[in-house]
């Protein structure tokens, strides 16, 4: 018979949602189990995504300005990446970050952290192999989801690379073949060139990162085509072998007919897929959507009575920040007695290529969607003093507002600091502050905020 415990309450997944989840339990007095396939605490963004990712960006930055420095002035020799210290940075920091996190469950009263792959037996049971079974009146999952893998001729015959193990290399590729052209194709991308690999991004779509504006998509594709990427859009991978020596052939089909790319690492970055397989949520009465995510309704309920879904697992937008967000709907609900959800929340977001793109509310493609009338403001970052006077002049500011009342619907920063403008922008939005405030605003001088005087300007009074 397996060892039997009970709780009240059992949290899968030590993701941003999970994690914070647990200490708010705990310090409730509520019993808490919270349990971690891996062998590291917090999640993707911690061990797999943003902490990692964000790390190595960073040493491309350093390459990349290195590289312009006479530009600047400034005499260097030649920049050589040694791929295998950028990559120990990067653990370094991962191992900080994960054993902070672990320290402080472990540390928690209340709390017990259990290591291994869990699975639904019922709806309030869940067994860890067959040595431990636990039980819970609340269960909450935060498992969050892994790298998808495309039905291609010769894949599964031959080794590839995800966002994970891409980190992992400990050389810089000859010739790197991505195949997708999204986040994450697009960060990883620009990074490896920067590093000093030939790269060639294969998309599917019309256009780079097809959740943007057209206009955004083509500055991204000038921007990468100016960097020496070669992309290749409206493209198809039907095929990949291994030759003799070592390299992958990759058989694409384009517009203009076939083409046979010689690669010596293929990253495959074409979407995630839910960890749920494992899980055996139907066991439990959890239903699933056709791709395998959890349903929920806004207040991050499934269909079972005390079974909740966080972050990324219910196919919502999949963001940190969002999943960090669904905690605190949880703990709002379940520990305060309020009553949040998700309904109406801004999801801001930032694609940390180089420059920045950061974007919240809605772009030019929803707002037609869903018939909203509004006005564009733009502005190039070559008409912005700090941009000009940093020699980052690359991209451009875009903000919808409605005509009528005045308020900022969305923006698009994609330029330096694009991230960091486009929270001002948010911070607008959220305190329902018209753009006319923003335009007639008293900003620091030199700043990349201030840019936003010079960008709604650009409107109506």
């Amino acid at each position: 018979m397996p060892d039997s415990r009970a709780y009240d309450a059992i949290i899968i997944g030590t993701g941003q949602a999970g994690k914070p989840l647990a200490k708010s339990l705990a310090k409730s007095g509520k019993k808490t189990a919270i349990i971690e396939r891996d062998d590291k605490v917090g999640g993707s963004c911690i061990v797999y995504g943003c902490t990692p990712t964000k790390t190595m960006v960073a040493s491309a930055r350093v390459a990349y300005l290195a590289r312009r420095a006479r530009a600047y002035g400034v005499r260097t020799g030649a920049v050589d990446v040694e791929l295998d210290r950028v990559r120990e940075r990067k653990r370094a920091i991962v191992d900080l970050f994960s054993g902070g996190s672990r320290k402080g469950l472990e540390q928690e009263e209340n709390i017990e952290l259990i290591f291994g792959e869990a699975r639904f037996t019922d709806a309030r049971r869940i067994a860890i192999g067959d040595e431990l079974e636990l039980t819970a009146p609340w269960i909450f999952i935060n498992t969050g989801t892994k790298p998808a893998v495309p039905d291609i001729d010769g894949l599964a015959d031959i080794r590839f690379l995800t966002s994970g193990s891409l980190m992992e290399l400990d050389t810089v590729p000859e010739h790197l073949v991505i195949l997708g052209g999204g986040y994450i194709g697009v960060e990883f991308g620009q990074m490896f060139r920067r590093f000093g690999s030939a790269v060639t991004i294969v998309q599917r779509g019309r256009q780079l990162l097809p959740r943007e504006d057209e206009d955004v998509a083509e500055a991204i594709l000038e921007i990468f085509r100016e960097d020496g990427i070669d992309v290749l859009l409206e493209a198809t991978v039907t095929a990949v072998a291994r030759d003799g020596e070592g390299s992958t052939s990759i058989t694409v089909a384009t517009k203009n007919g076939t083409r046979v790319l010689e690669a010596s690492e293929l990253l495959v970055a074409a979407g995630r897929t839910p960890q749920t397989g494992a899980l055996s949520p139907r066991a439990a009465g959890v239903e699933l959507d056709a791709r395998g995510f959890i349903p929920v309704n806004a207040k991050l309920e499934t269909n079972v009575d005390g079974v909740y879904a966080l972050g990324d697992v219910t196919g919502g937008p999949a963001f940190t920040h969002i999943s960090y967000d669904d905690f605190r709907i949880v703990e709002t609900n379940l520990l305060q007695g309020g009553d949040r959800s998700t309904a109406g929340r801004l999801v801001p977001y930032a694609v940390f290529m180089d420059p920045e793109l950061g974007r919240v509310g809605l772009s030019e493609r929803e707002a037609e969607k869903l018939g909203i009338s509004y006005e564009v403001a733009k502005l190039p970052m070559s008409h912005v003093a700090r941009a000009l006077e940093m020699d980052e002049t690359r991209g451009f500011m875009k903000a919808l507002v409605d005509p009528k009342t005045k308020q900022i619907l969305g923006c698009a920063i994609l330029g330096i600091g694009g991230g960091e403008i486009m929270s001002v922008v948010q911070v607008a939005m959220m305190g329902q502050v018209p753009y006319t405030s923003i335009r007639d605003g008293v900003f620091a001088h030199p700043t990349l905020a201030e840019s936003l005087n010079n960008l709604f300007m650009r409107l109506g009074a």
